[in-house]
Parts: structure tokens; C-alpha cells; sequence
């Protein structure tokens, strides 16, 4: 008997990403939309208190469980931006070539190129769970100039880790669940909820 979860998020690449890991612990992941859940606001400076807000959000519109994520890229040279505001680093609507083109011009004059992922990812087993499971994930990493690779979404093609010489684009599902934030926060939360 698999337990219905829903995922505090509309995005199809998280819930691919989160679904294929979370299925040996029998939950099965829904998207907040399949309930008629609008997006929650995400006024929080933190991925931790946006995270959380989320969860809640989704765990009292729906009377389930829910698992949110804020995660985001942080470039060094530009004081962790975008940050919390990856999703719309370039305002509304959300664009992720939008996004990209305004933060690799931000970069242009930077010698740092240095940045790093990072997911938080918050469990409520009811809305008003007093104990919220959270883990986190950290994947360093620099920005390029020019996209490489076809996979992942988001800031992706531009993100390089060094060690590989990849983008996060030109890895196949299974090196990034592997090596990125989101796949060490969520065996980070899995590990917590066994």
C-alpha cells in the first residue's frame, strides 16, 4: 500500500527527480496541481522558512503529507544571488532562458565564476507537524558563459563541476540524482524518515 505525498511544487523535473527516489519508501508523489493547489508565496530571505511555508501550504490544501524544496543557485561573486530567487531571477513570468541570459551578463565582468547549488528540502506529516523533517544539500560548482548539454532545467547548461568537466545539463539522470543538492537532500531526508 504506497502513501499518497503530495510535492509542494508544479515543477514536471522535480517531481521525476523526487518520485524515482522516493518510491522504494512507498510514497507515491503527487503534484500539488493534481489538487488544485496554487503556488504559496515565498516572501522568506531563507530556503529553510521558504521551504517550510510551502510544505504547509500544500499538507493544509490537501489534508496529506507534503514535501517541499527551495533550492537555487548561489554565485560567490554576486553575494549568493540569485539565491532564493532563482525561479525568478528575472522577474515574471518565470523564464529559465530569461533567467540564464540575466545572470551570465551579472557574471560578464567577474573573474569568480565560482557557485554552488543548494536544496532544502522540508517533510510535514500534517500541516501543523511541529517536528518538520529537513535535510540539505550543497553541490559546488561555476558558471560558463556558453550552455552545454540537453538534460536538467533551470540554470543546469551553465552550471560546470569542475572535477567531470560537465554541465549539470550533460549528465544522465542517474549521475545527477547521484551528485547533485537535490539528490543528497533527499537521501539526507530519506535516511531521516526510515
Amino acid at each position: 500500500m504506497s502513501q499518497p505525498l503530495v510535492l509542494a511544487s508544479n515543477n514536471a523535473g522535480k517531481l521525476k527527480e523526487f518520485g524515482a527516489l522516493l518510491a522504494p519508501l512507498g510514497f507515491t508523489l503527487h503534484t500539488q496541481s493534481e489538487f488544485n493547489v496554487p503556488e504559496a508565496e515565498e516572501p522568506h530571505p531563507t530556503f529553510v522558512e521558504n521551504a517550510i511555508a510551502k510544505a504547509r501550504h500544500a499538507a493544509r490544501l490537501t489534508g496529506l503529507p507534503a514535501l517541499a524544496d527551495d533550492s537555487g543557485v548561489c554565485v560567490n561573486a554576486l553575494g549568493g544571488a540569485p539565491g532564493v530567487h532563482s525561479a525568478r531571477y528575472a522577474g515574471e513570468p518565470k523564464s529559465d532562458q530569461r533567467n540564464n541570459d540575466k545572470l551570465i551578463e551579472a557574471l560578464a565582468a567577474q573573474a569568480d565564476k565560482s557557485a554552488y547549488y543548494y536544496c532544502v528540502l522540508v517533510f510535514v506529516r500534517h500541516a501543523d507537524d511541529p517536528q518538520p523533517v529537513i535535510a540539505d544539500g550543497r553541490w559546488n560548482g561555476e558558471m560558463i558563459a556558453t550552455p552545454r548539454g540537453q538534460g536538467g532545467f533551470g540554470y543546469d547548461p551553465y552550471f560546470l563541476i569542475p572535477s567531470l568537466q560537465k554541465t549539470a545539463a550533460e549528465l544522465t539522470a542517474e549521475e545527477k540524482n547521484r551528485l547533485s543538492h537535490r539528490g543528497q537532500a533527499l537521501r539526507a531526508l530519506i535516511e531521516k524518515l526510515k
